[in-house]
């Protein structure tokens, strides 16, 4: 019995002394080395970044003004053209036979004209000493005016048979890419024919892009006071980004908000446009366009490293100024470059885990260390 009790008395002087050690060197134990960064306030606009792709400014369609057989296309491929280039040339002998017949009746008026101005002339004095009457006096004034209208009415017919025969000649109408023609030389062409139009040029000298706004962002950016088609102020700082990410040199502009909003995927969409000087641009090309929407507000900002998403739950880890830790749920809005736009849960000033987050416990204690 003596040594039962010996035995159990050695057993708990064993583990008490194990304990004492354990404690000891828990407390021993420095705090955990963590990352923080200090959580800030400041003016800033929102950023939004759209996946789209360029258009043309506007196109000219070319057709025919005129009918007739194609003698001549310089539009074998799709090539750029300038403004006033010869681009087609159709067969105009019919249309210089009718000019040449308007010219004659031209002429023929002109004559007529001769001859009752001649007598009209002659008869004035005649009726002053009373050899004719005064009825045939304006019998030879209403010949001569008549005939003034008809060479008016005659000239007005060369005119026309000569734009009729100029026609034959097509020129660009604007500068840009013409697409290959739809016809060839042989083929009968114009208004009433297979071939209608001739070829489409596009205009390059600026590329436009539609971005689509989800309408809520648009109301909670723009206001309740700002019209929905007049969005000039909405968008600033419009940055395009090439498919090999690189950024292109020259900044757009907002042209204007599209009439109506898709009542499908209940978006507003704006406009914009971006030069192209040297035609570097192609339409139809996917491009990623980044701008500034609404004016710039103070907001508070976090480093999007200190926040942890689980099931849609965001989360970071406060460091108070006793160094420990406490787990906080935030609402987060957009993205602003590293940092999230904090909608509530945190304020300027506070410092915020940005590593060991796995790790950290609500009350423990830390060693933080702020980085830039």
């Amino acid at each position: 019995m003596q040594r039962f009790l010996f035995l159990t008395s050695l057993l708990v002087a064993l583990l008490e002394s194990g304990c004492h050690k354990t404690q000891k060197r828990s407390e021993a134990m420095p705090p955990m080395r963590i990352e923080v960064a200090t959580v800030v306030a400041d003016s800033v606009s929102l950023e939004y970044e759209f996946v789209t792709h360029l258009e043309s400014g506007f196109e000219a369609v070319v057709q025919p003004r005129v009918s007739g057989y194609l003698l001549r296309s310089t539009l074998q491929s799709s090539r750029v053209v300038e403004k006033g280039e010869l681009l087609f040339v159709i067969d105009a002998n019919l249309l210089n036979t009718s000019l040449r017949s308007a010219e004659a009746q031209l002429l023929s008026a002109q004559a007529k004209e001769a001859e009752t101005r001649s007598t009209y002339e002659r008869a004035k004095p005649l009726v002053e000493v009373n050899a004719i009457s005064q009825t045939q006096i304006e019998e030879y004034r209403a010949n001569y005016l008549s005939a003034q209208q008809a060479v008016r009415s005659a000239r007005q017919q060369v005119e026309s048979a000569r734009l009729q025969v100029g026609y034959a000649r097509i020129t660009a109408p604007i500068s840009g890419i013409a697409a290959a023609a739809t016809a060839h030389e042989g083929d009968y062409v114009g208004a009433g024919t297979q071939f209608g139009s001739l070829t489409t040029i596009s205009n390059m000298d600026s590329l436009k892009a539609e971005l689509s706004l989800p309408t809520s962002t648009y109301l909670r950016v723009a206001g309740g006071e700002r019209a929905m088609y007049d969005n000039r102020g909405l968008l600033s700082n419009i940055r395009l980004f090439l498919t090999n990410g690189e950024e292109y040199e020259y900044a757009g502009e907002y042209d204007y908000t599209q009439q109506s909003i898709s009542p499908t995927a209940g978006t507003i969409t704006l406009v914009v446009k971006f030069p192209n000087p040297d035609y570097r641009l192609k339409a139809g090309e996917f491009a990623r366009i980044k701008c500034d929407l609404g004016e710039r507000r103070r907001q508070v900002l976090v480093d999007q490293r200190a926040v942890q998403s689980v099931q849609g739950v965001n989360s970071v880890w406060v460091i108070g100024r006793d160094s420990v830790a406490e787990y906080r749920r935030v609402e987060l809005g957009e993205t602003y470059g590293r940092y999230y736009i904090v909608d509530d849960g945190l304020f300027s000033g506070e410092v915020v885990a940005l590593t060991g987050s796995q790790k950290l416990r609500s009350g423990m204690k830390v060693a933080p260390v702020k980085t830039e």
